[in-house]
């Protein structure tokens, strides 16, 4: 996906995470970066510590997401239910959340409004079917950030995948090239 060689190809970029660059030959791509081992040590892990950091973030949409579609939904539900009993003169029953763990109970008599929480201590109050049309919209707006965010993540952990794999390689490399110089060094001496 967003790999490519030592060469210093341009990697890909999703929704401002930058695409981690996989390194087939360690010297070439020290050498056009123009760093020593160390440093592109320290680069890569400082990179994949943002990854980390991005991923945790992500994952936090992600929880607050799956819990906002139930309740848009538990909203579609209820809303339908009182367009069904609109008309029949039979009142509804409905216990609702005052507050956390407290409940009351309510009589709702036949309605053409429900009141709507939008955020921000705001409460709006909107006809049945505007009521439904907006929780529609919240809802497939949900789901399809929901969506996007699945393959942010997926992205992310590709490229944090990528990145330790360089490392690796990059530490490798260095480790094979210290047991060269040494097996080389006294071979002189003697």
């Amino acid at each position: 996906m967003a790999s490519s060689s030592g060469s210093g190809e341009v990697t890909t970029e999703r929704r401002g995470i930058p695409g981690a660059q996989f390194v087939e030959d360690v010297q070439t791509y020290l050498a056009q970066a123009g760093l020593d081992v160390n440093s592109a040590l320290a680069f890569l892990q400082e990179r994949l510590q943002q990854y980390k950091l991005v991923e945790m973030k992500l994952l936090a949409q992600q929880r607050d997401l799956q819990a906002k579609i139930p309740d848009i939904e538990k909203c579609l539900d209820i809303v339908a239910t009182l367009q069904a009993k609109k008309g029949s003169g039979e009142a509804l029953l409905a216990d609702f959340e005052v507050s956390e763990g407290i409940y009351s109970r309510a009589r709702i008599e036949d309605t053409d409004s429900v009141c709507l929480w939008l955020g921000a201590n705001v409460m709006l109050e909107y006809s049945c079917d505007e009521a439904t049309t907006l929780l529609q919209k919240n809802l497939e707006n949900a789901k399809a950030s929901l969506e996007v965010l699945v393959a942010d993540l997926q992205f992310l952990r590709d490229q944090v995948t990528i990145t330790q794999v360089t490392i690796a390689r990059v530490y490798n490399w260095d480790v094979h090239q210290k047991r060269i110089r040494q097996a080389g060094a006294p071979a002189k001496d003697s």
